[in-house]
């Protein structure tokens, strides 16, 4: 009887000891998320100057009441340009993984569950999209479009499809064997409906917390871009475009260059930390499923 009620009270908190992991690093990581998403999405009604106006007798003034921050090269205000350019780096972050999770995770579930010729052609394919490198694929994209944040978003969004596809496809080969998946075909139930009801709920899971990790190497794809001049174009700013515009300015305003790669370290890192923590507690391996 004793036991038993240990055994009761065991379950009974492991609700609270797996609210316990998630830890402080968790809540930091995910204040410092909601906070930057919050200034990019409030950018363009917060009391901020125009990213855009140059003045020249400005160029790389000091902190003051005036700017904040400082200004750049040309004179414009580095606050505004730091806030404005996380709206194009989450903008390119956020958005191109969902390509990626919505082609590439779809392709996963289906050549995972099907298997047989449909899954040869599809890891085959994806192999040849791995095998081609991804930086010559956006150079020549980008010289054939353009440079604009949507086509770089699509850019990045394909690239990452090979990724989320051998995920959905990994999670989806440990469970289309599982008993609830035979009871539904004992049952009559058809592939849309196995897919859809069955393995999808559980498969999405481990994609979603792939998904905050695929945002954090997105955005350091886009910065790493937009510092070799691939990115967004001027006067457009980003993340990765102001350091690579303030590593002319190291000797006389290192900042320029520190503040947005302080901005992108500790933006990715949070991303990686929540990132990391949901990829923990949806692991199937861990009895989550």
């Amino acid at each position: 009887m004793a036991t038993l009620e240990l055994s009761m009270e065991d379950e009974a908190s492991a609700p609270v000891r797996r609210r316990r992991k998630l830890g402080l690093l968790f809540w930091f990581a995910s204040a410092w998320l909601a906070v930057v998403l919050a200034l990019a999405i409030l950018a363009p009604v917060l009391p901020l100057q125009n990213p855009t106006d140059m003045d020249m007798l400005e160029r790389r003034a000091a902190f003051s009441a005036e700017h904040w921050l400082g200004t750049d090269g040309l004179g414009r205000d580095e606050l505004a340009r730091l806030i404005f350019g996380a709206r194009v780096s989450l903008t390119v972050g956020l958005i191109a993984p969902m390509i990626g999770l919505g082609i590439g995770g779809a392709l996963g579930l289906l050549a995972g569950y099907f298997r047989g010729r449909f899954e040869a052609l599809v890891v085959g394919s994806m192999d040849v999209l791995l095998a081609f490198p991804p930086l010559i694929f956006a150079l020549a994209v980008t010289a054939y479009l353009g440079q604009s944040v949507p086509n770089l978003t699509v850019i990045l969004g394909v690239l990452g499809i090979p990724a989320f596809m051998r995920v959905g496809r990994a999670a989806t080969l440990t469970l289309a064997r599982r008993e609830f998946v035979i009871a539904a075909e004992a049952l009559g139930a058809s592939h849309a409906r196995i897919l859809l009801r069955e393995l999808l709920p559980n498969v999405i899971l481990p994609l979603l917390a792939f998904f905050l990790l695929g945002v954090a190497v997105t955005i350091v794809v886009e910065g790493a871009l937009s510092f070799l001049g691939l990115g967004v174009p001027p006067p457009m700013a980003s993340w990765g475009s102001m350091i690579g515009e303030g590593r002319d300015s190291l000797d006389a305003a290192p900042r320029l260059a520190f503040l947005p790669a302080a901005a992108l370290f500790l933006t990715v890192l949070a991303f990686n930390l929540v990132g990391d923590t949901m990829r923990a507690l949806t692991d199937p391996r861990q009895g989550a499923l």
